[in-house]
């Protein structure tokens, strides 16, 4: 839900984030005209698009009472991590995380990189606490 602006009250889907800017595009909303020059490849003229707003300006929708909310964090009985809403108008309800959120754009490396350290390393024992062998002399 928009909180501020002239589409103040009025709901959407984000389109885009854009992180570098701590800005959003939300589809059909806060519309404004801009006017494009000719160019090689594309036409000119006067056209609609959609702006970015900044985050403090958009906040979640509660899903059980439609008003905006804050999104805080809770532990379940079994222990998986969920998104509640939370503050003023909020009934503490779970909000489900969006599908996009749960693929990451830039996957695991599969394959050890130069900086990696090898596990067999790792796992190599260079300190014996009880005989004070591999301490540093001072």
């Amino acid at each position: 839900m928009i909180t501020r602006g002239k589409d103040r009250g009025e709901t959407g889907v984000i389109k885009r984030v854009i992180r570098s800017q701590n800005r959003v595009i939300v589809d059909g909303k806060n519309l404004v005209k801009k006017h494009i020059k000719q160019g090689q490849g594309h036409e000119g003229g006067i056209f609609t698009v959609e702006a970015p707003l900044h985050v403090s300006n958009v906040q979640v929708v509660d899903p059980v009472t439609g008003k905006p909310c804050k999104v805080g964090s809770r532990y379940l009985e079994d222990g998986t991590k969920v998104r509640v809403s939370r503050g003023l108008g909020a009934s503490g309800s779970i909000i489900p995380r969006p599908e996009i959120l749960k693929i990451r754009t830039t996957p695991r490396p599969t394959v050890a990189g130069p900086k990696d350290t090898t596990l067999d390393l790792v796992l190599e024992k260079t300190y014996d606490a009880k005989t004070g062998k591999g301490m540093p002399e001072l």
